[in-house]
């Protein structure tokens, strides 16, 4: 596509306000102001810093990008002061306010489409609202759900057909009704919304019903990855859809790739390092995303699983430590100085797309969120699945059963917050069946080889380029440029 001719279109992005949705959306907006769109990230005051950096390089690069800040109103929800991100929840009842409190975003953003007059707006499915305010303004609004077609089709078969409900038990096992594939589940892996009538039920229906009414869908992933459901998504679900990702893959160095995300708690050199002095294929790493949370019980099974494991191991921690004499109840006595050299414990956040694409990963203990998985098969790393909460089981389907490139830990219940439920004995089961033997290695191979199909389908011809350009075409000719 001819850059200087889609220069005058002008995106408004709207991500929702936790770590797992923004990465994906800064990497879309560096994606569209690459092909020459003039970009617009709508936020908050504090999440504005974390776009801050990105768009002034790409200013830096000739790229027409800026940040409109709108208000968040913590006092008007009950929250605190700077609680501008739902990372920061420690309870359901926040959870509760910070999702109450988007609803107060439609005003300042009717003004913004108002005062500005975008050519379209890709908003993230929790402002359901924001099909209405666009509309109201004659703006298309895009759908952003941050999941892959398998999820969104599972999800939206389940929600149709409801089979939990002839269920007799939790433990009963179903196969997803209409759902290509013969996909199983138990009921109690299906999300707490979906099992108890709630507040949250209802505003998932107005979720799927802001869907239905908007222009179309915005994926992060690529058509031969999930081409049956992709298929499934568009031609039986009847819903507009663009595979576009994976949006990761914009990041062209390895400044930008440390950069994904909050700030590295640790330093991307002395990781580097770290990793350079291992052989091909010989670290797991484990990482579990920015909201699930383990408990201290929990935390010590997979200590324990990976010191006897005897595997070299990256393991991604939220707890901090606020002085070098504090006592860790999560970690055996001694066990950072008896595995130096052979762990490597990070606490806070790590730079997740850097190491997986090192070649000493040989595997991923995940929680299966889709930017993690996406991140994992880009770099064309097997895992071992962890699912957690959101729409996790699903995708864990989709790497098992679908792909076969992971093997799962033996999750079993759909919780936000994780006892220790899953024992050591699995843990390391699951690890070394993944870094050694022959299931490992044919993981390894068919991991390979979609490393390369998505190599091809975001270059110049291919698929996910030209879904892109397709959208791109399309928002011209009905803005009329």
């Amino acid at each position: 596509m001819d850059q200087e001719n889609s220069k005058q279109l002008h995106i408004f992005f709207f991500p929702f306000m936790a770590q797992g949705h923004i990465i994906p959306f800064l990497d879309m907006v560096k994606l569209f102001a690459s092909r020459g769109v003039k970009t617009s990230i709508v936020t908050t005051p504090v999440n504005a810093a974390l776009f801050s950096k990105s768009v002034e390089l790409m200013k830096s690069e000739g790229h027409s990008s800026d940040i409109l800040i709108i208000n968040f109103p913590v006092k008007e929800a009950g929250l605190p002061d700077g609680f501008e991100s739902l990372d920061l929840a420690e309870n359901q009842e926040m959870i509760r306010k910070f999702f109450l409190a988007t609803s107060f975003l439609a005003q300042p953003l009717d003004q913004l489409l108002e005062e500005r007059r975008p050519s379209c707006i890709v908003a993230d499915m929790f402002f359901p609202w924001a099909t209405g305010v666009a509309s109201k303004h004659g703006i298309p609004r895009l759908v952003f759900h941050g999941t892959c077609c398998f999820s969104l089709c599972a999800s939206e078969c389940v929600r149709l057909h409801e089979p939990h409900k002839t269920s007799s038990s939790d433990d009963d096992v179903f196969v997803i009704p209409g759902l290509p594939g013969e996909i199983r589940l138990k009921r109690k892996q299906l999300p707490e919304f979906v099992m108890i009538e709630s507040e949250f039920s209802k505003f998932y229906g107005e979720i799927k019903k802001s869907e239905l009414e908007s222009f179309g869908v915005l994926v992060n992933s690529f058509y031969e990855l999930e081409q049956m459901y992709a298929d499934y998504y568009r031609d039986v679900l009847g819903r507009r859809a663009w595979h576009i990702g994976p949006l990761a893959l914009c990041h062209s160095d390895i400044k930008r790739k440390t950069n994904s995300g909050k700030e590295a708690s640790i330093d991307e050199n002395k990781c580097l390092e770290w990793l350079n002095s291992k052989k091909p294929n010989s670290v797991v790493y484990v990482c579990f995303g920015s909201l699930a949370n383990f408990t201290s019980s929990q935390l010590l099974e997979i200590a324990r699983a990976l010191e006897d494991s005897k595997q070299h191991f990256i393991w991604v921690v939220k707890r901090q430590k606020s002085s070098a004499e504090d006592t860790e109840d999560w970690l055996p006595e001694g066990y950072e100085m008896r595995n130096e050299g052979k762990g490597l414990i990070i606490r806070g956040w790590a730079p997740q797309v850097m190491i997986l694409e090192h070649e000493a990963v040989g595997a991923f203990v995940t929680h299966c969120g889709w930017n993690s998985t996406l991140e994992a098969i880009t770099a064309g790393v097997p895992m071992v699945t962890w699912p957690v909460a959101a729409e996790q089981f699903y995708n864990e389907k989709l790497v098992t059963e679908v792909l076969r490139i992971g093997v799962p830990v033996g999750a079993q219940k759909w919780a936000r917050w994780v006892g220790d439920s899953i024992k050591k004995e699995a843990i390391e089961k699951a690890v070394t069946g993944t870094m050694t033997g022959e299931e490992g290695d044919e993981m390894r191979s068919r991991s390979g080889k979609f490393r390369e199909i998505v190599k091809r389908a975001i270059k110049e011809g291919g698929s996910s380029y030209t879904d892109l350009s397709a959208f791109i075409e399309e928002l011209k000719q009905i803005s009329n440029l």
